[in-house]
């Protein structure tokens, strides 16, 4: 069968590897198992995980999951071929989030409840199926928001952790695209055509959210200060581990 692999930029695959690195998110032998909501950015990670195992010097696996919110106007069904055609191996989990929302939700955001119930899926396959990492395509974008947000509405200094072990100890989770911004998936998407699903979370796009007034707040001072998330990241990277990295050599 034809493959639609894609090699992404130098750009994209120098920083994806340098957090690799920094964070020591990958050691051979390990079966990574990607959650791709078929957005940009975790498609676009994709190809970058998948071009390094073609061409790093060590081995690990890799499949990938699309957890299907049964949302209407949402449909992953596309990616099922697609990953056939990338040779990649991948699980398809079905649950009626917004429904169990409406009955379970209490004093939650939506949003956060969804995010919640999909990571409880993302763990369960990764223990039924032998994966012993959870790789997360959140980026410097998404890092820079939390950051805001913790700060603004929770009185803490927090943001999104590159590499940390679950509660139970038996997955450890990674986000190879934190030094990435957000603009290069985009653009990294568009040129590769990567089949983006639109509105990935359409119930998140119908609703006023905080991240999205950081995203708009962080757009206005970055035009005016073009090292903005540069400065974010460096502030950021104390909070961004959390103790002893999980993996040891």
């Amino acid at each position: 069968m034809k493959t639609l692999f894609s090699r992404p930029p130098k750009s994209l695959l120098r920083q994806v590897g340098r957090a690799i690195a920094d964070y020591r998110m990958i050691s051979a032998g390990d079966r990574i198992l990607l959650g791709v909501s078929g957005g940009k950015d975790s498609l676009s990670l994709l190809h970058v995980l998948q071009h390094l195992q073609r061409h790093a010097p060590i081995r690990f696996d890799l499949a990938v999951l699309t957890v299907d919110p049964e949302i209407p106007g949402f449909d992953p069904t596309p990616l099922q071929t697609y990953y056939d055609q990338l040779g990649v191996p991948w699980h398809y989990e079905r649950q009626p989030l917004m429904e169990q929302a409406q009955r379970h939700m209490d004093g939650d955001s939506f949003c956060a409840y969804c995010s919640r119930m999909k990571r409880g899926i993302m763990y369960r396959l990764c223990r039924e199926h032998g994966y012993n990492v959870l790789a997360l395509g959140q980026h410097l974008d998404d890092l820079a928001e939390s950051l805001l947000m913790s700060l603004f509405h929770g009185g803490q200094v927090r943001t999104m952790k590159a590499h940390y072990l679950n509660d139970a100890g038996d997955v450890r989770i990674i986000r190879p695209l934190v030094y990435c911004r957000e603009r290069q998936t985009a653009d990294f998407a568009e040129r590769a055509a990567l089949p983006v699903v639109p509105d990935s979370c359409p119930a998140c796009f119908t609703r006023p959210s905080r991240r999205e007034h950081m995203k708009a707040l962080l757009a206005r001072e970055e035009s005016g200060h073009p090292h903005l998330f540069a400065n974010l990241l460096h502030a950021m990277r104390p909070f961004m581990t959390e103790g002893e990295l999980p993996f040891q050599d």
